[in-house]
């Protein structure tokens, strides 16, 4: 190493002799004196020249070397840390000044070709981390004043004639550009330096590769692949392991998994000779689970067990994680218990997967049997805080509750720490089975374990407070969702204006969401549509209309849901020319129909007499690609019933029928009502028997329309059979009833 140092044929001191360092004069002004040093001697003693001392040798200023080659007492401070740097290859000494502060201090020029040298000097001695430190100095320095990073190289290399030194300072600096996320640069280099004749080490150029693999660089990724294995240097396993992982990741390949080029790489390397590593094989099973093919993979893995291929844990943990995912936990089961009979012992992670899988599918019990076993079979096998959370989960929404907080309460005395997932788990069951005060105590509890709630948790809370009415809760627990930090959104205010409206406080609602406006958090469409739905409830719709216009100030245009619910509100007000009026406003302001405001048309058309007007509405509906449910073909039948077009009411029900939609008691009773009227009861009683096919039984209004048929035609032989099939199938007459019969509701109902 001593020899080599000091070779003149070192690049690093080649540098040193432009700076006038070795076997010339170098000259230091000092109070009118100079010190003269000569070769490599003057070099040595450059560490130990001390600005206060006296000299022994005094020379006029006319006999030092040329002008060009004068330093001053500053440049010489700092070039001198190249030389102790060079003597002891001491990290502290090349950290004294950072790259920054020298530029401030002596110049860029000087600054760079300082740290150059020093790069040099540890490239030489194959010190990397202390080149990767140095180069990225510079980097930042470059990046913050705007200075061309792709000229970096060609300046780090200048002076320097040695290739493996110069391999080593390109290798660094593509690892400098390329974990900074400045990809193209990194490429650049690689490029450059083959260019000029020096090739990149393949550590370096995996660690690329995987960086643009991170970096979901498609492009750039091939392109280098293909430049490694045309020129060098050639990939290796790792290599075509981290370009397999791209394609088997969908996180990296553009969010598709491209088994198809995964699968060519394997064949690549079989011809070239590679074999893949455990590494590899088990990234391609991972590749080929995610795309759903657990059972193809489940055959592959087959495969390479029976040609000795490596295999390992990890490859059967994938299929197993398929298998669950895709809701066959009992598949995932058996590959458990194949691997286990090629004597490869499962790790936590196979039965966690196991675990999660069954209380996934509801089968908790399986779930913990797989958790004893796993306690018993080996004791190296400890559960994980993963594994308990599934087990909590599972418990949880099989309604265990009891038996799921008992393992929560477990947890602690396990070594374990509670965790924000484990409290969530537990905290949305008690939702689920409306415990909200156990749930809430949860979520205070958690606050005091320093603990931060997930959103979820105060919106689930929220949500079931304000169910069941319990506003004030829901909004103790919205403060303190606030207080936290957490911000609540639009969703969680909509919650508490519903409980305010359930509970009537309809004023109480509409100031919330000013409220609301005035913390940031802008009410929607539905919160206004709360308000006005329980107004109409109320049968307030003319004060449902006045919110219209707050809501236009606002930006927020109404739908076809608030039209649809103000037109129905005034509908059972009976002011159905009010409605018709809100309707053509709706259309005046752009707002399409939808089935429910067309069915509720309707009604107010058909109610209204204008049954003409209410079955052209009805065919516009189709027209405009919208399918009539049960509720509009019932509502137009019955309206056609109604002014006796039976006729046209029996071929609407049997389009429905066409339809696929399924007539209600409602439906069939229109049409009964209508044929009955009509005196024919020989259909009447046709549709009642395919009232019965269909499974939809009769009710009492049903029966009191035959009654009044059959009465009407003079059966009245009928009419005790009637009473007699109505018993049978448990309904009770009701006064209309009697009164057709003119029995007595007690000796009736009594037989």
């Amino acid at each position: 190493m001593g020899i080599c140092l000091f070779s003149r044929k070192s690049s690093v001191f080649t540098g040193l002799f432009e700076f006038g360092l070795f076997n010339r004069t170098i000259v230091v002004k000092d109070c009118g004196f100079c010190r003269l040093y000569r070769g490599v001697s003057a070099v040595l003693l450059l560490d130990d020249y001390d600005s206060g001392s006296s000299s022994d040798t005094n020379l006029a200023v006319n006999e030092v070397v040329p002008e060009r080659k004068l330093y001053s007492f500053t440049g010489l401070r700092l070039f001198s840390v190249v030389v102790r740097v060079l003597k002891s290859l001491d990290w502290r000494v090349a950290r004294e000044i950072r790259f920054r502060e020298a530029v401030e201090k002596y110049g860029f020029t000087c600054s760079v070709d300082t740290f150059r040298m020093i790069i040099q000097v540890f490239a030489f001695a194959g010190m990397r981390m202390e080149m990767y430190a140095l180069l990225r100095d510079i980097f930042c320095y470059y990046q913050d004043v705007g200075f061309d990073l792709f000229g970096l190289l060609p300046t780090m290399l200048e002076l320097l004639d040695d290739l493996v030194t110069s391999v080593v300072v390109v290798d660094v600096l593509i690892k400098v550009f390329a974990s900074n996320s400045m990809l193209e640069n990194a490429v650049d280099v690689f490029f450059q330096a083959k260019n000029i004749g020096i090739q990149p080490g393949i550590r370096s150029c995996n660690f690329l590769l995987k960086c643009l693999v991170e970096g979901n660089r498609r492009h750039q990724l091939l392109t280098l692949f293909e430049e490694m294995k045309n020129s060098g240097p050639p990939p290796t396993v790792y290599t075509y392991t981290i370009v397999m992982n791209y394609f088997c990741n969908e996180q990296y390949a553009q969010g598709k998994v491209d088994m198809e080029q995964a699968s060519l790489i394997l064949d690549e390397m079989d011809r070239n000779g590679i074999r893949p590593s455990v590494v590899t094989y088990s990234t391609y099973i991972h590749g080929l689970c995610r795309v759903g093919c657990a059972a193809f993979a489940l055959n592959f893995i087959e495969d390479l067990r029976c040609n000795n291929e490596p295999l390992n844990v990890y490859c059967y943990n994938a299929v197993m994680h398929a298998f669950c995912k895709s809701g066959k936990p009992e598949e995932a089961m058996r590959t458990f218990a194949k691997m286990r009979s090629y004597g490869m012992t499962p790790d936590v992670h196979s039965y966690s997967i196991l675990i999660d899988g069954f209380c996934e599918c509801g089968d908790v019990e399986k779930g913990l049997t797989l958790f004893k076993e796993m306690e018993s079979t080996n004791i190296n096998l400890i559960p994980s805080l993963v594994t308990y959370s599934s087990l909590l989960k599972g418990l949880s929404k099989s309604g265990l509750m009891e038996a799921s907080f008992e393992m929560f309460r477990k947890l602690e005395n396990c070594g374990f720490k509670y965790d924000q997932h484990a409290y969530n788990i537990l905290i949305s069951g008690f939702v689920m089975q409306g415990n909200l005060d156990c749930a809430h105590e949860l979520l205070e509890e958690m606050i005091r374990n320093n603990l931060a709630p997930y959103a979820i948790d105060y919106k689930n809370l929220i949500h079931g407070f304000c169910r069941i009415g319990s506003v004030a809760k829901a909004l103790q627990l919205f403060n303190t969702m606030k207080e936290s930090g957490v911000v609540p959104n639009t969703h969680t205010g909509n919650d508490i204006a519903t409980g305010y409206c359930i509970k009537g406080h309809v004023r109480k609602a509409l100031e919330f969401l000013d409220e609301m406006r005035d913390q940031g958090i802008n009410p929607n469409i539905f919160s206004y549509s709360i308000i006005i739905n329980r107004l109409c409830k109320e049968g307030k719709s003319k004060n449902a209309l006045e919110l219209l216009p707050l809501m236009l100030k606002r930006n927020i245009l109404p739908n076809v849901v608030v039209y649809s619910t103000l037109i129905d509100g005034f509908a059972k007000q009976a002011k159905l020319e009010e409605a018709l009026l809100l309707y053509k406003r709706m259309i005046k302001f752009g707002v399409s129909p939808d089935t429910i405001t067309y069915t509720i048309l309707i009604n107010i058309l058909s109610t209204m007499g204008k049954v003409k007007e209410a079955y052209h509405l009805f065919e516009k509906m189709i027209l405009n690609g919208l399918n009539p449910d049960k509720i509009s073909y019932t509502s137009i039948i019955a309206g056609l019933c109604k002014i006796g077009y039976v006729k046209e009411a029996l071929k609407l029900y049997k389009e429905m029928l066409q339809r696929g939609r399924l007539p209600s008691v409602v439906t069939y009773t229109c049409l009964i009502d209508g044929f009955c009227k009509q005196n024919r009861m020989d259909i009447a009683t046709m549709l009642v028997d395919e009232m019965r096919r269909s499974n939809v039984s009769p009710d009492v209004v049903t029966y009191n329309v035959l009654i009044h048929g059959y009465l009407s035609q003079g059966q009245a032989d009928r009419l005790h059979y009637l009473l007699d099939e109505m018993r049978a199938e448990g309904i009770v007459p009701d006064d209309i009833t009697c009164k057709l019969l003119g029995l007595n509701m007690d000796v009736d109902t009594g037989g």
